[in-house]
């Protein structure tokens, strides 16, 4: 883990801008909370055989070093449930802009220090926290949309993280304006009343592989509210929109703005894990 952040810290001084021209920086700009998410995708050594507890280990790092950051407004783990790779697992964090991104790893730094001052003892743990992962990973920066649903309370109980990404469009006809209307329509009306969804995160790319990603997570307290949520949907949207013909209307709208293709991932929110 360690590893994985200061590789972080070291590339975003040299990121100077974006390059998606739906990106959320103009749009949050008045927004508080967080701005920026991080989001590490690690892997599993799967033949690592070892005594220690995975959730133990990584709750010693978030309470001696994330916990006592104050650059990093959350962070939190989510693992494999329904994914294209079972040892995938994936480490999120906050950021309320660009510059704590960087001050967060100078941060841990100073943290880590404190928390295991002895070096050989320091070095030990590390070893023993990223021995439960592969060499591999690699790193994402996305911007925040408005219309975010925060939870309510902190979960105590592991939840259900749906995961689904979709990708601009970016039609000739159209315009950044009327996108964040007609998508912020919706997420009032529809997502924003769906008792099911206890939390909902949208997200677009800023630094990264594929300048199109549009991402929405969709936190649930059960598998049932994920797989019943989409009829409740379905009755809030007609609720809304009350006609054939204004729905119709609406998905022509929408639909220019989105490539038909989409990707749907399962994660379990790890609740012991996060800030």
């Amino acid at each position: 883990m360690k590893t994985t952040i200061k590789f972080f810290t070291a590339i975003t001084v040299c990121v100077l801008l974006f390059t998606t021209s739906m990106s959320a920086q103009d749009a949050t700009a008045d927004q508080a909370g967080p701005q920026f998410y991080v989001i590490t995708t690690m892997h599993w050594d799967l033949g690592y055989e070892t005594e220690d507890s995975w959730e133990d280990i990584e709750k010693e790092y978030l309470n001696k070093v994330t916990m006592k950051n104050e650059h990093i407004l959350g962070s939190g783990f989510f693992t494999h449930r329904w994914t294209s790779d079972n040892s995938e697992l994936r480490y999120v964090r906050a950021f309320a802009n660009w510059d704590a991104i960087d001050k967060a790893g100078i941060r841990n730094e100073e943290l880590e220090k404190e928390a295991w001052p002895d070096e050989a003892a320091r070095d030990a743990f590390f070893k023993k926290q990223g021995a439960f992962y592969t060499v591999n990973h690699s790193d994402e920066i996305y911007a925040v949309l408005p219309g975010a649903k925060l939870m309510a309370n902190k979960s105590t109980e592991d939840m259900i993280l749906y995961l689904q990404t979709r990708h601009f469009a970016y039609p000739e006809d159209g315009s950044v304006e009327e996108f964040n209307k007609l998508r912020m329509e919706y997420v009032e009306n529809v997502i924003h009343k769906n008792e099911m969804i206890k939390a909902y995160y949208p997200h677009s790319h800023a630094w990264g592989a594929d300048r199109t990603v549009f991402m929405q997570a969709y936190l649930f307290d059960t598998m049932d509210d994920l797989e019943n949520f989409g009829e409740k949907n379905g009755e809030l949207f007609e609720a809304h929109w009350t006609t054939e013909a204004s729905r119709k209307a609406y998905g022509e709208k929408m639909d220019k703005y989105l490539a038909p293709n989409h990707g749907a991932e399962i994660f379990t929110s790890i609740a012991g894990l996060s800030k």
